[in-house]
């Protein structure tokens, strides 16, 4: 029971730093508290890009009933 705590400590210690880390995009290994969290504008930009192509989905699945119109 004592190395399985052991292991789990210091799992959590290394997997918590490495967890922030991959959340931020940055190298692994890389401070993690050392970057300023730029979240809104990844929000931001992903949204963005989702939208353009919800856009482009949903123009293409409506063009067959568009040109249908069309006629």
């Amino acid at each position: 029971m004592k190395k399985f705590l052991f292991g789990f400590v210091v799992g959590a210690l290394v997997a918590f730093p490495l967890g922030i880390n991959f959340g931020k995009d940055l190298p692994l290994l890389s401070n993690p508290f050392a970057a300023k969290p730029d979240i809104p504008d990844r929000v931001i930009e992903r949204t963005g890009k989702t939208l353009d192509e919800a856009k482009e989905a949903i123009h293409e699945a409506t063009k067959p009933m568009q040109d249908k119109f069309k006629k």
